[in-house]
Order: structure tokens, then sequence, then C-alpha cells
């Protein structure tokens, strides 16, 4: 088992930042690949980034390249989500999810294989 605790969330204007944290505990946290969901109200959840477990292999939703930077301590069992430029339609539910094992872009773009989930975290997007 892997229990993951997110923060950070909170309420933003338009083109400001967050930075999301997720701690990991309860199993080897460099065993596993990590990712970051969103499901905004009435919308299906998505995979906005995720990582391997090394941190060499990464994974983004193309509306989020280039403002969006996954990153991982191992050391500290924590994974982060730094959101810069955020407009108000990603106003959503963040979720930190887990899968054991790691691999390729496409292997971390697999959604169905993540099987650990944090509560999640509210980001708000005023415009």
């Amino acid at each position: 088992q892997v229990q993951l605790v997110e923060s950070g969330g909170g309420l933003v204007q338009a083109g400001g930042s967050l930075r999301l944290s997720c701690a990991a505990s309860g199993r080897t946290f460099s065993n596993y690949a990590m990712g970051w969901f969103r499901q905004a109200p009435g919308k299906e959840r998505e995979l906005a980034a995720a990582i391997s477990w090394s941190g060499d292999n990464t994974y983004y939703l193309d509306s989020v390249k280039g403002r969006f930077t996954i990153s991982r301590d191992n050391a500290k069992n924590t994974v982060y989500l730094q959101m810069n430029s955020l407009k108000p339609e990603e106003t959503a539910v963040y979720y930190c999810a887990a899968k054991r094992g790691s691999g390729s872009e496409y292997y971390l773009s697999r959604t169905y294989e993540y099987g650990y989930w944090g509560q999640g975290t509210q980001v708000t997007v005023s415009s």
C-alpha cells in the first residue's frame, strides 16, 4: 500500500502560479511512477503530468506543456507539480496518483494503471 497526501492547492488569479506537493508513505517511493491528475466539474479526470521513478522520463498533457513541471525528491518521498501561467479553465481538483514500476512516456500515460490515489487538493483559478 502507498498512502498519498496532496497539499498546496488554493485560489490564484489567472496567470499566476501554484506548486502542489504530494507526500508518499507506506512503500518504497522510488519503486513507483507518479502522476498528477485533475478533474474539473462535469468533466472526466485527465492526466496532467507524470514522472518515472528515476525522474528521467516525464509525460505532459499537451495543454500544459511549457507551463507545468513535474519533479520528485525520492529522499523526501515527495512529488511536486509546479504550475505557471494558470488559466481559469484549469480550475479542478488535482489528485496525486502512483503506480508500481516505471518506464517510458507511453508507460506513464497509461492512466488505468494508476492504483493509488490521494484525496485531492482544490485549485481555483479566477479570471
